[in-house]
């Protein structure tokens, strides 16, 4: 088999970068930053909760920003499939973290503040599925869908807790 390439690169390559893909690449962008600093909220809460509730929100802040940890390199490749650059927004990802406070939030402070974060990435995914649909970009709908499905689940479990 043999493979030919035209003045070094993939005809493919050669190709105008859509505007919706340029759109949905940004709104994924977005997505991605929001999912890393959730990640760094769930691990601060990981490792500080205390209290009667310590090990099951342990235990499932781990699970949670295992997949998010996951799902961010999952993002970040569908962005460069788009061809775009992956990137975050460092000032964002750690807007609104207590980073200087030495008082440590009870676990129920914990829980109400993931339950927000993630009722709000979820909203996020969502719009993101409608874009992605209307743009015709059925992969990244669908990867959408599925981090909604995620931070819904997430959610409810948090606010099972919460009630």
């Amino acid at each position: 088999m043999t493979i030919t390439m035209k003045h070094g690169r993939y005809a493919e390559d050669a190709k105008p970068v859509d505007r919706n893909a340029v759109a949905i690449a940004d709104a994924l962008s977005d997505a991605l930053t929001d999912t890393y600093r959730l990640v760094l909220k769930t691990h601060a809460c990981h490792w500080n909760v205390a209290g009667p509730m310590f090990y099951p929100l342990h235990q499932m802040t781990e699970e949670h920003y295992t997949d998010m940890f996951a799902a961010a390199d999952v993002l970040a490749e569908r962005i460069r499939a788009l061809r775009k650059r992956a990137s975050v927004k460092p000032a964002r990802m750690i807007d609104g973290l207590d980073t200087d406070s030495d008082a440590d939030p009870t676990a129920d402070e914990m829980v109400r503040g993931l339950l927000s974060d993630h009722e709000a990435l979820s909203q996020r995914f969502y719009a993101l599925v409608r874009a992605a649909e209307i743009s015709g970009d059925p992969v990244t709908a669908d990867l959408a869908t599925e981090r909604a499905a995620f931070h819904d689940k997430a959610a409810w479990m948090l606010r099972a807790i919460a009630a």
